[in-house]
Order: structure tokens, then sequence, then C-alpha cells
């Protein structure tokens, strides 16, 4: 199986699967030295972990991260940092129906059409359980991009229909994490919360948008051609489970506007009197913010009878079993943190590596 790693300079591969003895990765490129905060890095997976309210799935894993290799005495040594996490509430009996069945709008049929044989417990290596190696290792670059002023942190901006209609300039950031849905707004946190717990009564589930900033990066970063910024943050992001559509400041509502109310003009500090472009162009930051949404669909797993078929090609029913989010979105918000904050890491030690 490839494509189990990411970056060129700062580098993350990761492996295990969802039901497995423990998930894991390994980060490469890390530059020596950095005094790496562990209670910060499990502050994170904190951040991400099932259980941790009403309104996220039930399975109960501490997510606890074990360092193997790469760090001594509190430092990073600049080679590779090797860590576990290991799975301790995995129930694959739960998913013992499903041996032979193909749940609808997961990995199941097409992980058989491409290998010919799956892991069903969980979805095996298909299931959003293997993000959190992703946070980890987005936890260990903040603490490096922090060094250099390079902030990246973002929120819930809808549920369904229920929108955040605010710049995220006027946005308090030390209210995000009042919420247990993420959305820094406490009256339209109240009704996301409110849906997400009337659609779970129903046996289904919801999507929704997490919103997200890059701050304090400077202008330069970036490649012109094929490793565009934009173009690695857009990939970073769509590899995370459930996602269906990546924007970048004015994102789709640039195709209703002109030119000559899109382009950001430049004022005589240097800095442009608007943001369109979300802080990106020609591939290459420009050194205001990067801003993005990230969409997630429903979670795929219903509480639901659904047609379907098996292995042999026979139509059944696919009979919803297991503990699963209702709305994926306010684990996600660490997960799309966590890509950002990779991806800036390996394009920011690019451009130190020619300049």
């Amino acid at each position: 199986m490839a494509g189990n790693s990411i970056g060129q300079l700062f580098r993350l591969t990761t492996f295990g699967e969802s039901h497995g003895p423990a998930i894991g990765g390994v980060i490469d490129g890390c530059p020596p030295g950095l005094e790496l905060n562990m209670e910060r890095v499990q502050s994170e997976l904190d951040r991400r972990k099932p259980g941790q309210s009403s309104i996220t799935t039930q399975r109960k894993e501490s997510d606890t991260v074990k360092i193997l290799s790469g760090v001594f005495e509190g430092k990073t040594l600049g080679s590779p940092i090797g860590f576990i996490i290991e799975n301790s509430d995995a129930k694959s009996k739960d998913y013992d129906h499903l041996k032979d069945v193909y749940r609808p709008s997961h990995a199941d049929f097409t992980y058989d059409a491409k290998y010919g044989v799956r892991d069903h417990r969980g979805g095996g290596r298909s299931s959003a359980r293997e993000t959190a190696c992703r946070v980890v290792a987005g936890a260990v670059a903040r603490q490096y991009l922090e060094k250099f002023g390079i902030d990246v942190w973002g929120y819930v901006s809808s549920v369904g229909e229920i929108e955040l209609n605010a710049n995220y300039q006027s946005i308090d950031k030390t209210q995000i994490h009042s919420s247990i849905v993420r959305c820094p707004d406490k009256e339209v946190a109240d009704r996301m919360i409110q849906f997400i717990e009337e659609i779970r009564k129903q046996g289904d589930t919801v999507g929704g948008t997490v919103s997200c900033v890059i701050q304090g990066l400077p202008a330069g970063i970036g490649e012109p051609v094929f490793d565009k910024l934009n173009a690695d943050l857009a990939k970073a992001m769509v590899s995370i489970n459930a996602v269906k559509a990546f924007e970048l400041g004015s994102g789709v509502s640039a195709s209703r506007m002109l030119g000559s109310d899109h382009n950001d003009q430049f004022s005589a500090l240097g800095k442009t009197l608007s943001n369109n472009s979300g802080g990106i162009q020609g591939g290459i930051s420009n050194g205001e913010d990067i801003t993005m949404k990230v969409t997630f669909k429903p979670v795929a797993t219903i509480m639901r009878d659904q047609d379907t078929i098996n292995s042999k090609g026979e139509e059944m029913v696919a009979t919803g079993k297991g503990r699963h989010d209702p709305c994926v979105v306010p684990r996600a918000v660490p997960i799309v943190e966590a890509m950002c904050l990779l991806t800036i890491a390996d394009h920011y030690l690019r451009q130190k590596a020619i300049g």
C-alpha cells in the first residue's frame, strides 16, 4: 500500500488500523534542538479523541502518545521521531456482520476492488482513527513554526444549514473551545448542538464546515507550478476522511464576482486592501492571512437500514451498528489545523533550504 506519507522535507508516515494493537507514525525532517513540550502534544490529541462529549462517538480512547525515538532530554535530535498510540477500546465484534458487506459511501467496496482484501473492523486503515497520527505530527510542527511567529487556528463555521456568519477577524479565539461543537459564537453553537442531538436521535448524521486561518507566514513561501502552496494545502485537506471540498479565500463565491471587485489592490505599505486571494497568489504566500474552508460530508454510518450488496454482488440490507459521530466537524478542527501545520512546516523548510 503506497500513499502513507506526506511532505518532502518535513515528512510524516503513518501506520496502523482502527482495531489493531496500535496506530502510529514517523516524523522525518524535524530540525534538531527543538524543545518539545509533550503536554502540549497530548493536549492537541485530547481535542480530537473520541468520547469527549454527547455529540461525538462514545468509543473511549485515552489517545496517549508514546514517543519511541528522535527525542532526548526533551529536545528533538534531528533523527526520525517515531511514536505510537495504543488502541484500548476496540470492539471488533460490532463489525462481524460487515465482514462481507459493503457499507454505502464507505471505503469497503473500493478497498476490496483495489487490494482484494480488507480489514472490516471499524474500517481498518480507512478509518478516521488514523488522523490521530496527523494530530501528533501537527503538534510537533506547531511548536517549530511558533519560533517564527506562525500560528494556525480553526473553528466550526457551519453544521448543516446552520452557519456562523462572522468574519474570522471578529472572532474571539478563546471562545472556540468553550463549546463542545467548537463554534466561538454561543448562540450559534447552541443551535448546532441541539440540531446534532436531534439528528443523532433520528439515527442519521449531518455534515459541516471547518474554517481555518494561518497567520504570521511571510511572503515568498510556496512553489510556483505543481507544488503551489494552495495546491498542497488542498491535497492535505482532501486527504482527511469525509472531506468533500476545499476553498481558499473567496472560494466558490469568486465565480460570481467581477475582476474589478475580486482583485486585491495594494496599499502604500505593501499590504492588500482586501484578501480575496486568501493569502496566496501564484502558488506563493503574499504575507496576508491565509484563509480557507474545509467541507465535510455527513458520516457514512447511520443507524438506519440501507440497501447494499455483499462481496458476491448479492443485494441485501446493511444495518447500522457500532459507535460513530453524528457530525464529524467538532473533532475535525484539530485535524484540519494539523494538516495546515504539516504543509506550512514543509514549505517553510523548503524555502530555508534555498535561501
